[in-house]
């Protein structure tokens, strides 16, 4: 599966370089195997935020991008829309994306998680539980998923490590939550594109099915 996003990510316009953040030697075996490039981080991180971070304090570079590993249909476009975001307007300092929700069974799905924004797209809080609610579906829509991709300025990146993590990002399990509860922003592009994140062994058999892939 890391191969598939790897490649993927290598794709993307504007990319210069990826490199694998993980703690795990079998990941860095598994990618060197395909000529890729890892780096080993510390296994006390609290979250993917920080571990991108310790391997960002090494490079020199303007923006990184955050892709997730369980993201193996990730569109290359993706991530050059939410480098986007960063390159045409200097106030924003993060950005993700969302895509409007069209199967209304990832609304209850606590594995998609969803996205309300403010009228710039700037993000007003991400959960597992459905939002906005109301108690008319219809009288809210689109709703939105987040898509869990990340560009930060690397010295937006290297600050947002070192704050300490608060109640919301803790009990919702979400490390974007920290932006947002320090009083940071955070923008989110709508993509028209989609992706399936792997959590689980029927995800895992989904993304076979779609994509024929030996993962």
């Amino acid at each position: 599966m890391v191969e598939h996003v790897y490649r993927r990510a290598a794709a993307a316009p504007g990319v210069n370089a990826v490199v694998v953040a993980t703690d795990d030697p079998r990941i860095v075996h598994a990618v060197e195997a395909f000529g890729g490039v890892a780096r080993m981080t510390q296994p006390t991180h609290r979250s993917g935020v920080d571990r991108i971070a310790e391997v960002t304090a090494d490079l020199q570079c303007d923006i990184i991008v955050n892709v997730q590993g369980d993201e193996p249909l990730i569109e290359p476009r993706m991530i050059a829309e939410a480098i986007e975001a960063l390159e045409s307007d200097p106030a924003v300092r993060m950005s993700t994306l969302r895509r409007r929700i069209t199967d209304a069974s990832d609304y209850d799905n606590p594995n998609v998680v969803k996205v309300t924004t403010d009228i710039n797209g700037d993000a007003l809080y991400f959960s597992r539980a459905g939002i906005p609610f109301a108690r008319d579906r219809r009288a809210v829509d689109p709703v939105y998923k987040h898509v869990g991709l990340y560009a930060y300025r690397r010295d937006f990146l290297l600050m947002l490590a070192s704050l300490p993590q608060m109640p919301l990002e803790r009990a919702e399990s979400l490390e974007q939550l920290r932006v947002l509860e320090h009083g940071f922003r955070i923008r989110a592009v709508e993509t028209h594109c989609d992706s399936i994140g792997v959590d689980t062994p029927e995800d895992l058999d989904r993304v076979r099915r779609l994509e024929h892939l030996s993962i």
